[in-house]
C-alpha cells in the first residue's frame, strides 16, 4: 500500500485527536493550532515541516521518519520519540511542553531545547552531543549513559546529571548548575 503525499501545505485549526493517519508524507508542511493528542501517525514521513500551536500529546510514532521538524510552541506530553526511525532524525524544539517525553537510545547530535520544560524526560542512552538546553526545565529527567559530550547546559534548569554514569566532555554548565552534576555527593553549592 503506497503512502500518501502532501506537499507545501498549510494545516490550520484542524483536529484530529484520537485518530488514525497512518502511512502519510508531508513534505514542507506547516500545521497551526492542530490538535492530534492521541493520534497514530505511524509508519509516516515528515520532511521540513514546522507544527506551531499545536496538540500532539500522547501521539503515536511508531517508525515515523522526523527529518528537519520543528515544533513550536506545541505540547508533546509523554511522546515516544524512541519510537522514530532512527535514520534522517533531526528535531528542534522551541517554548514546548515535552514533560515524560522518551527519547531512549535516540541520536540527536545538535537537537535544540529553547524556553521548553522537559521535567521526567528520558534520556537513557541517548546520543545529545552538542545539545542546547537554552533556558529549559529537566526538573526529574533521566540521564543515563548520555553522550552529553559539548552540550551546553548553561541557562537549564532542575537537572541532576550523574558524571560517573554520563560522557559530559566540554560540557558546558553555569556555576548555578553545577548542583545539579554534584548533587549525588551530598554536595551543596552556594
Amino acid at each position: 500500500m503506497q503512502s500518501i503525499i502532501h506537499q507545501n501545505q498549510a494545516y490550520k485549526n484542524i483536529s484530529y485527536a484520537g485518530k488514525e493517519v497512518k502511512k502519510r508524507e508531508f513534505e514542507n508542511c506547516t500545521f497551526h493550532h492542530c490538535d492530534f493528542s492521541d493520534s497514530n501517525f505511524s509508519y509516516s514521513r515528515f520532511t521540513a515541516c514546522t507544527f506551531t500551536a499545536c496538540n500532539l500529546a500522547l501521539i503515536k510514532l511508531n517508525s515515523v521518519t522526523l527529518h528537519e521538524v520543528s515544533f513550536r510552541e506545541c505540547k508533546l506530553l509523554g511522546v515516544n520519540f524512541s519510537e522514530c526511525n532512527d535514520f534522517l532524525f533531526s528535531v528542534s524544539f522551541e517554548k514546548c511542553l515535552l514533560d515524560y517525553a522518551s527519547f531512549q537510545q535516540k541520536k540527536m547530535s545538535g537537537t535544540s531545547f529553547i524556553h521548553s520544560s522537559l521535567k521526567r524526560a528520558d534520556f537513557t542512552n541517548a546520543r545529545m552531543e552538542r545539545a542546547v538546553f537554552d533556558y529549559t526545565n529537566l526538573e526529574g529527567a533521566v540521564f543515563s549513559r548520555t553522550d552529553l559530550k559539548e552540550a551546553d547546559f548553561r541557562t537549564a534548569t532542575n537537572f541532576t546529571i550523574d558524571p560517573e554514569l554520563n560522557h559530559l566532555k566540554k560540557a558546558m554548565f553555569s556555576m548555578e548548575g553545577l548542583e545539579g552534576l554534584l548533587r549525588k555527593y551530598g554536595i551543596r553549592v552556594g
